[in-house]
């Protein structure tokens, strides 16, 4: 897998990896603009007046974003008015990009080798335990290395 998937990986590898403490923290219950909003003592219609918009249009705006509907343009929006910045990223659930796709290849070789061995077994060719380990582990790393589109499915 050296080919350009593989560099893509190691280079965003580093920077998702940044995300990984964010994620842990969670969002205000009220959420992250009105939360700041009111920490700095700014009113809506403060907030409002530096968005060009309404003091109605804030407050939905500060609702959608706690009931996680949101669009990131709006968040960004706001963000600028506060004099932030709107950082977001993704985290790997597996810990990083490689062991997810680990896990994917895993499973996908499984699947093949265990698909394989019962057609094998059909035709009293049953393969020894050390082989079919073998042929999941080569099939692993070629799965690894072509990185199909089968592996997302």
């Amino acid at each position: 897998m050296m080919d350009k998937r593989k560099i893509q990986i190691q280079q965003l590898e580093p920077k998702l990896a940044l995300f990984k403490q964010a994620s842990t923290l969670p969002m205000p219950p009220i959420g992250w603009v009105r939360a700041i909003r009111t920490a700095l003592g700014m009113t809506l219609e403060q907030l409002a007046k530096k968005m060009n918009s309404t003091k109605q249009s804030v407050s939905e705006l500060e609702r959608r974003e706690k009931e996680g509907v949101i669009t990131l343009k709006l968040l960004r929006e706001a963000a600028k008015a506060l004099d932030m910045d709107l950082v977001y990223g993704f985290v790997p659930k597996a810990g990083s990009l490689e062991q997810h796709i680990d896990i994917k290849a895993q499973a996908l070789a499984k699947k093949i080798v265990d698909r394989t061995s019962h057609t094998m077994k059909l035709e009293d060719q049953k393969n020894s335990d050390s082989r079919l380990e073998k042929a999941f582990e080569e099939r692993m790393h070629q799965i690894k290395l072509d990185l199909p589109k089968a592996l997302w499915d």
